[in-house]
């Protein structure tokens, strides 16, 4: 299986039957991809991928022949090396691969607002009246802010070897406190048995049951499932840290049960092909179960997360322990589920019950 290097595009192999695509003569989207037999959108390789079939590579090869003059123009004029040499340089020091998405993402962005001024080019100045820009045209959220400084603070630091000492620079902090969204065990229960495709809820199973975050749940291998002292293994979760959590009865039976059925070889989840399944297939099976179960709580696959930890606490586990199992590094984190948790509230009788209680009595 060879590489296959063309003007417009190059076919990168990152398997025996997949080819990563690289496109250089115009922005690849969903639309295209719709257009090729068998193409998605992989999370971990973070482009689109075809397998390696006559049919997939033909019509891709077609792809180019229809192609609009403004399809055709180049997105990245002044600064695409500048990205490349941001990318590098977050890959060298071994950052994630999420957080990397997020920072080219923003970096490009920027560069974008200031597109006929070359990167190397752009001042504090610049940098202040985008951000003054995000917040009163856009509204940018606080997380959101924070995303966009730290990632021009990375280019200005580390490409660029300057000094950012100016308040604008500076990581916003905030008292404000949004307590996550939770679903109530019988909420997670009609989500569950709204799903009927074995492996959908195996996967919904395995996050709630286990308290993991979407991109833990897609790197799992079959060899971090420990039956024996019923764990299950985290490898490189957020920061990079490995930890252990529980493997619960209920979900080993259903892992049999996937096992017969699926026969997955490498990772505890693969796609049609054998590959790694993705975060976007998993978000969608989620509210594909949540819209069927006619649940109307605006939530989000990490909400299976959040729940674990609140019913935990709910069921009386020390909170400590919960931090171990969620592998968070400081315990204020964990704290907030005891703001969410209604185990204290039940005792507390309510004014109005009583006030209505007495007024029957008499």
């Amino acid at each position: 299986m060879k590489k296959i290097d063309r003007k417009e595009y190059t076919l990168t192999p990152i398997s025996k039957n997949r080819y990563k695509i690289d496109v250089h003569s115009f922005k690849f989207g969903k639309n295209h991809a719709k257009r090729i037999a068998r193409c998605y959108f992989s999370g971990p390789q973070q482009s689109w991928v075809i397998p390696q079939n006559t049919k997939s590579i033909e019509e891709f090869t077609n792809l180019f022949m229809n192609i609009s003059n403004d399809e055709s123009k180049p997105t990245l004029p002044l600064y695409q090396d500048a990205v490349q040499e941001f990318i590098d340089h977050l890959t060298l020091k071994r950052y994630s691969e999420n957080t990397i998405k997020i920072y080219k993402e923003q970096i490009i962005k920027f560069f974008q607002f200031f597109k006929t001024i070359e990167p190397t080019k752009l001042t504090d100045e610049n940098v202040k009246g985008y951000m003054l820009a995000l917040l009163n045209k856009k509204k940018i959220s606080l997380s959101y802010q924070k995303q966009v400084i730290s990632a021009i603070k990375f280019y200005f630091e580390k490409i660029l070897h300057r000094e950012t000492k100016k308040y604008y620079f500076e990581i916003p902090r905030s008292d404000e406190r949004k307590l996550p969204i939770v679903l109530s065990k019988n909420e997670i229960k009609k989500i569950l048995n709204c799903t009927t495709n074995l492996k959908h809820k195996t996967i919904l199973s395995t996050i709630y049951s286990a308290g993991l975050r979407l991109s833990e749940v897609v790197n799992l291998k079959i060899s971090d499932i420990d039956n024996e002292r019923m764990l299950i293994t985290i490898k490189g979760g957020k920061g990079k840290k490995d930890r252990n959590t529980i493997l619960s009865k209920e979900l080993l039976v259903l892992l049999r049960e996937y096992f017969k059925e699926y026969k997955p070889k490498v990772w505890l989840f693969e796609g049609e092909i054998g590959d790694q399944y993705s975060t976007r297939s998993v978000q969608e099976l989620y509210y594909k179960a949540l819209k069927k179960s006619g649940i109307k709580k605006k939530t989000s696959i990490h909400t299976l997360r959040h729940s674990f930890a609140t019913h935990l606490l709910e069921n009386g586990e020390d909170v400590r322990k919960i931090q171990i199992l969620l592998g968070h590094k400081n315990i204020k984190t964990t704290e907030i589920y005891t703001h969410i948790t209604n185990a204290g509230l039940k005792s507390i009788p309510s004014l109005l019950d009583e006030l209505i209680t007495k007024e029957d009595e008499k």
